[in-house]
């Protein structure tokens, strides 16, 4: 099974995570800066026009209440009408303001989801193996899908929020200190009261949005292990215990979402309830106001208010959904830069190619030493020295350091002492494109993209169609590739249609095409029957002529016409020869042959 990433714990939550991720995040968003400050612009506008609407409300309630008289009602109507037609334009251009940056943030927010996936996906041929020797697929598959979504729908959404809210706030605040400085006075008592309440809550619900995150990359890791795991699960009767570990995982998400929604889901009710302390102080102090006529203060200062409260309160209430927003957005960044700052690569583009003039194939172990970790030494000690053309078995139990040597060799992983040589030249010196196109590879787990069978088999190469039928009849694929519709243009969608031999000839035709100097076989015939590997194995023998190739063999009975078998156990190379000397020495080798062979 893939290997799980560490469940969250609340208390690893650093302090500053959140100012922090919102940083980078911010730092992210600056090539997008133009469109943003022209929807800022629009949501300016827009702000500015819902502040001042309430004035032109005020002189509109002032014409009706003057035309109402003791002798009747004298209204002026085409002072109503004007004011009517000014409000409606008002509330026009708001909504076309609203409208237009809404529309440019969408746009942004769209496009920074595009660069972050394509950020990410640079980032996945960057790091090291070692890295997704620690991480399940699910994990980082979650972090393209679900945070960047996250982050894109938040900003959509927090960016305008948190500018209208901030500019409605202080716009509000002037405009009704300018009206009446007493009943703006009377409304800023509940500022004090929903900023302690917001801070509070963000308290307690930013942990449960990164734990929600968390959960949520655990679980796309089951579901990736449970899909691609389904023979194995269904062949062990296993489907009980995987659901019960689906539905545990499932709850764990449940959980944490629901906290994190609930706590959060406490704001907007809460700042409602604060809200009607405003509306009734405004309405006690009016009251009082309006009966001193020499306050000046009228019915039509008292409905500007009135809206003026509830300007107030929106943007206050916007700014609590902003913040809930921000811890989601705060949660996924964090998972998303924590993955783009991994340890990459080193950079090589200052390498140049070292093998120019053709690869003779000699390649050298010198003291190699490797570990995943200091206290992890895998090979403490490896030397050997293999001839151009040679065909070098490397055997031993499981976990003797065999695939270990050929990930090595191929810089997938680097030495951590000593060091490997190919015609002389170090692989440290080589840009790791190089090394890595001085060798095919034929892998005993075989892989399969959609596409068509030609795409497969050709892959990153550029080959005639006459090279990629050579290749399809010397690795025996030949007469199945004519079965199919369509023949080399047969389109494969997942591969689970063709069988596991079918895979393993397409990945050892596609290794012919690329015609490599050098060769590396993981047991490449382990998955065909009898007859197809006698045929197999004639073609790899034709293939590896003249070729270094390094077999990596299980059935020792494949290799006993190697020129140089490799012994290793525990990391070290406890016999080395061909078959027969290996047999005479009647050592550790002889144990393992005998061993496959003793019922024969």
């Amino acid at each position: 099974m893939s290997p799980r990433p560490a469940r969250y714990n609340g208390a690893q939550m650093k302090k500053g995570e959140f100012t922090k991720n919102i940083k980078q995040l911010l730092s992210f968003m600056r090539r997008y800066a133009a469109p943003i400050i022209v929807s800022l612009v629009f949501t300016v506008a827009g702000t500015v026009i819902s502040i001042y609407a309430p004035q032109v409300l005020s002189d509109l309630v002032n014409v009706i209440t003057g035309g109402i008289t003791m002798t009747g009602v004298n209204i002026d109507m085409n002072e109503l009408a004007r004011f009517a037609i000014i409000l409606i334009v008002f509330y026009v251009c708001n909504a076309l303001c609203t409208y237009v940056s809404s529309y440019i943030m969408t746009t942004v927010s769209q496009k920074m989801c595009r660069a972050l996936r394509s950020d990410i996906s640079k980032k996945i041929n960057k790091v090291p193996l070692k890295y997704f020797d620690s991480h399940s697929y699910g994990d980082t598959l979650s972090r393209v899908t679900n945070d960047v979504d996250t982050i894109g729908n938040s900003m959509q959404q927090a960016v305008s929020m948190v500018v209208q809210s901030v500019c409605m706030l202080i716009g509000v605040l002037i405009a009704m200190f300018v009206t009446c400085w007493q009943l703006a006075l009377s409304v800023l008592i509940i500022v004090p009261l929903m900023a302690v309440l917001l801070l509070v809550i963000m308290k307690f619900s930013q942990p449960q949005f990164r734990k929600q995150q968390d959960e949520l990359a655990a679980l796309n890791g089951k579901v990736e292990e449970n899909y691609s795991g389904q023979l194995v699960i269904k062949a062990f009767n296993a489907e009980g215990r995987t659901g019960a570990d689906f539905e545990r995982t499932n709850r764990q998400l449940k959980k944490s979402t629901f906290l994190s929604q609930a706590l959060s889901g406490i704001m907007q009710p809460a700042m409602n309830f604060i809200s009607y302390f405003a509306y009734a102080a405004v309405c006690v102090v009016a009251g009082i106001m309006i009966s001193d006529s020499a306050s000046g203060v009228t019915f039509g200062t008292l409905s500007a208010f009135l809206v003026y409260v509830n300007l107030f309160q929106s943007p206050l209430s916007q700014i609590a959904q902003a913040a809930n927003v921000l811890q989601s957005a705060a949660a996924a960044s964090g998972r998303v830069f924590a993955f783009l700052n991994e340890e990459e690569l080193s950079d090589e583009s200052g390498k140049t190619r070292k093998l120019t003039q053709g690869v003779r194939g000699e390649v050298e172990f010198r003291h190699v030493r490797f570990g995943y970790n200091d206290d992890r030494v895998i090979i403490p000690d490896f030397s050997a020295k293999v001839e151009p053309g040679w065909k070098v078995a490397i055997v031993g139990p499981t976990g003797a350091g065999k695939t270990t040597m050929v990930n090595l060799l191929m810089r997938f992983y680097e030495v951590s002492g000593g060091d490997i040589l190919i015609d002389g030249v170090s692989i440290k010196d080589m840009p790791r494109e190089e090394v890595h196109d001085l060798f095919g590879m034929v892998l005993q787990d075989t892989w399969m993209f959609q596409g068509t069978l030609r795409e497969n088999i050709v892959y990153s190469k550029q080959a005639t169609d006459e090279q990629v039928r050579a290749a399809c009849r010397a690795a025996g694929i030949d007469h199945y590739i004519a079965t199919q519709p369509g023949g080399l243009e047969h389109y494969v969608e997942d591969g689970d249609e063709i069988s596991g031999g079918q895979k393993q000839l397409i990945t050892i035709a596609r290794a012919m095409v690329e015609n490599a100097p050098m060769l590396i076989l993981d047991e490449a015939t382990s998955n065909v029957d009898t007859r197809t590997e006698e045929q197999i194995q004639e073609a790899m023998d034709n293939l590896t002529r003249g070729r270094t190739s390094f077999v990596i063999a299980h059935r020792l009975s494949t290799i006993k016409n190697a020129d140089l078998i490799l012994v290793m156990r525990d990391g070290n190379i406890v016999e080395q020869g061909n078959h027969e000397q290996l047999l005479a020495q009647n050592g550790f080798y002889a144990t393992l042959y005998n061993s496959q062979f003793a019922g024969e």
